[in-house]
């Protein structure tokens, strides 16, 4: 073969190579830029997260507002409410009034977490009273109990499976150790106080020390330390916008969007985050450390 020939092919197999190289390249930069993440999730040329929202998130979360004019929607129930009756293994540290209490299967551990810190502190006597009801026991209980002490079916936070009434098996929860300890402690374990007895105008309900719901860390502990209901909370929210916070030496930061047809948010790729409805008009992101 002449000189001429051989370099030519040569030159040939280089360029071809250069050319394969470089589809490669260019196809490793699409792939970080818009891999899809879910089906609600890609990925920002700036490596965030963009989340896109539906409308059915505003009415999902542990923020959702359930009060006489914000009803649990449908696709706000939580799926995974268990019979504890049937899973007495679940049942550590507190009673159950009968057979037929259930909870969303995601608050049972920190409300366990929170009946063994109880028992360490010597207040061991808990009862869960009532959780979840589906709307035709809610209904039922309207029709005997009437409004002053029950909310129709589908306005109650029973409905949700986020809310359970407890109990003291030795006196009335306002005067119970049982009573004391919670309110005191209960936020520490993402719980809150729903219907306190400063706030009725509020809530629009009367005081219930046994009544309390899981809204999750860190929102409990801002909300017990700022002394707002959930009315007061989601509000503020809303008002501030963003807002950064500490608690117990971790920094979150925890932001309202408002929901519209096509509604995104950005969230980093190396923070943990949350979200939840206030069922009226956004969505809240938390983002944890």
């Amino acid at each position: 073969m002449k000189k001429w020939v051989f370099w030519l092919v040569i030159a040939v197999l280089l360029s071809y190579e250069a050319i394969q190289q470089h589809s490669a390249k260019a196809d490793r930069q699409v792939d970080q830029t818009e891999v899809e993440m879910s089906p609600h999730v890609v990925m920002s040329p700036a490596k965030d997260l963009v989340i896109k929202l539906t409308k059915d998130q505003i009415y999902q979360g542990n923020l959702v507002l359930i009060n006489k004019e914000n009803p649990v929607h449908q696709v706000g129930i939580h799926t995974d409410v268990l019979n504890l009756f049937q899973h007495k293994e679940l049942v550590q540290g507190f009673g159950l009034l009968d057979n037929s209490i259930r909870l969303s299967q995601s608050i049972i551990q920190p409300f366990t977490t929170m009946m063994k810190a109880a028992e360490k502190d010597g207040v061991r006597h808990f009862m869960i009273n009532s959780g979840y009801r589906d709307n035709q026991e809610q209904g039922q209980l309207y029709k005997d109990m009437g409004s002053n002490y029950a909310l129709p079916a589908g306005y109650s936070e029973h409905n949700l499976g986020l809310a359970l009434d407890i109990g003291s098996t030795q006196s009335d929860m306002n005067q119970a150790p049982e009573g004391e300890w919670l309110t005191r402690n209960a936020a520490e374990y993402g719980f809150i106080l729903r219907y306190p007895k400063d706030k009725t105008a509020i809530t629009g309900i009367q005081y219930e020390p046994w009544h309390f719901r899981y809204v999750g860390l860190p929102h409990s502990l801002i909300m017990q330390q700022m002394n707002l209901t959930l009315e007061e909370y989601l509000a503020y929210l809303k008002q501030q916008k963003n807002i950064t916070t500490k608690v117990k030496g971790k920094i979150y930061e925890i932001s309202y969007n408002p929901i519209t047809q096509n509604s995104t948010i950005q969230v980093p790729t190396n923070r943990s985050y949350h979200l939840s409805g206030n069922n009226m008009d956004g969505v809240i992101v938390t983002l944890f450390p």
